[in-house]
C-alpha cells in the first residue's frame, strides 16, 4: 500500500500534529486513504479524495480507487 501511494519517503516519518511537524499535507491525505484500504471495506465514502493534490498523485488516487 505505501508504494501505491507513493509514501516510501516518509513511511518511517511520524504523521504530525498541530504542534509537532510531520508529513505534507499531501501526504496525510494519503496516508488516511491507505489506512481506509487495508482494511478492505466493501464501501468506502471519500469527501474529495483529490482536493489539493497535483495531478499525478490525484490521477494515481483514482486509479487505486
Amino acid at each position: 500500500m505505501i508504494k501505491q501511494l507513493d509514501l516510501e519517503n516518509c513511511a518511517d516519518t511520524m504523521v504530525g500534529s498541530t504542534l509537532e511537524k510531520g508529513i505534507s499535507g499531501g501526504e496525510k491525505r494519503r496516508t488516511s486513504i491507505g489506512i481506509e484500504l487495508l482494511t478492505n471495506p466493501p464501501v468506502i465514502f471519500l469527501d474529495e479524495p483529490t482536493s489539493g493534490l497535483d495531478s499525478h498523485t490525484a490521477k494515481k488516487i483514482i486509479q487505486l480507487l
